[in-house]
């Protein structure tokens, strides 16, 4: 991992920051895992009548809502936040800074529990007020030195903002089709996120964790990676929209040769050579869950045979999930001046966020009763993103190791 140095390293220690807010990753890793296992619980309790709470938006928003906006895009602005000092060079978001961003941050999960008594106004101002204020913190750093390179996820950050307000919309003008639409867009979202950051560290990751030579990227491949998702997100964004007709079979073959086009990246990867390094092998099979996610959602669109559901939650748990545990657990180590090595308890936890994917996606193929595929999944999310929390919560607490 590239480590991230401090530029004011010589200011007196009395200035600095106490270590949970010296970095964004620090808080926004440790808060979204927590908050990942509490949706659930809640999501599951509803679902199986356990539970009966009112929720803004309803139950179903709710959790489309925060598991892509409070959990997953939570995760990329911490990774992005942290990682924009090392592009830089420039300090980045944090101290009262960044505790203001985490209170707006938590303030905006509570609200959500409370749609009879806050104005809908005030729950939506303070979701919708995360992502713009991200972006803001992390262009700040990019154009003063002028690293138009990493502009691109400016943008990106926005267009998230502009897709969360969409979906405020959807919950306000009980509108469960784009609210569907919304969800759906922001999942390819974060896949492109995936694929542009996993172009650039994967092989690098692969090459430093098990000692072998690194792949050289091939120019034209890796700009066809890039340029097929970005074409396949527009085209299924044009399919769902009612302004022109786009026909299943071509976002079908879009997605399906975009598929192709990434299988054949991660492929020259060596998978082969991960096997002994958790954190490298757990990439991998992330990246793999992205080629099977966007093919499973070009069959969704011309066969009965795989559901839309299970292309979103094959894309969902199966990539973000397991890339995200792996990715957190990855930064957390190198960030804080440890050694870049997980033992058997983050490699369960891997494998437990793995099966959730196999359950989640394929559990009606072997249990009978979707409730208890449901309760599976969560118990095996749990178990993985627990064993994170638990370990690595005194590591995110304590100063960097020296």
């Amino acid at each position: 991992m590239i480590k991230i140095t401090d530029p004011n390293d010589n200011s007196r220690a009395a200035n600095q920051p106490i270590a949970f807010l010296e970095f964004a990753f620090r808080p926004l890793f440790l808060f979204a895992a927590i908050f990942s296992m509490i949706s659930l619980l809640v999501w599951n309790g509803i679902l199986t009548g356990n539970l009966n709470i009112r929720l803004f938006g309803g139950s179903l928003w709710w959790h489309m809502h925060e598991m892509l906006f409070a959990f997953a895009t939570t995760v990329i602005v911490g990774f992005l936040l942290t990682a924009v000092q090392n592009w830089s060079g420039v300090r980045s978001l944090h101290g009262k800074g960044l505790g203001a961003l985490v209170i707006l941050w938590l303030l905006a999960r509570i609200a959500f529990f409370f749609p009879d008594q806050l104005p809908h106004t005030l729950i939506i101002t303070l979701d919708a007020l995360f992502l713009p204020l991200s972006a803001l913190a992390l262009a700040i750093p990019i154009v003063k030195t002028k690293l138009w390179r990493n502009l691109m996820f400016i943008p990106i950050l926005l267009i998230m903002a502009i897709t969360n307000l969409i979906t405020h919309y959807s919950a306000i003008a009980n509108n469960p089709i784009l609210m569907g639409q919304a969800a759906t867009f922001m999942v390819l979202l974060i896949t492109l996120v995936m694929c542009i950051m996993g172009g650039r560290v994967f092989p690098m990751f692969t090459a430093n964790g098990t000692k072998t030579p690194r792949v050289d990227a091939l120019p034209l491949l890796e700009k066809l990676s890039l340029i097929s998702i970005l074409i396949t997100i527009f085209v299924a964004a044009l399919a769902t929209s009612t302004f022109i007709d786009v026909p299943a079979l071509l976002v079908a073959v879009l997605f399906i040769t975009t598929s192709v086009i990434h299988a054949i990246r991660v492929f020259r990867w060596k998978f082969s050579v991960t096997l002994s390094t958790p954190l490298v092998w757990s990439l991998h099979i992330s990246y793999w869950c992205i080629v099977i996610g966007l093919l499973m959602f070009g069959l969704s669109q011309i066969t009965y045979l795989v559901s839309h559901s299970q292309a979103i939650h094959t894309l969902t748990i199966g990539a973000m999930a397991t890339m995200i545990l792996s990715m957190i657990s990855r930064v957390s180590l190198g960030h804080t001046g440890r050694i870049i090595a997980v033992g058997k308890t983050m490699s369960i936890a891997f494998v437990a966020i793995i099966l959730a994917f196999v359950v989640r996606v394929f559990g009606l193929y072997f249990i009978a009763n979707y409730s208890h595929v449901l309760s599976l999944t969560v118990a095996l999310w749990i178990v993985g993103f627990g064993c994170f929390v638990v370990i690595y919560t005194p590591i995110l607490l304590r100063p960097k190791a020296r």
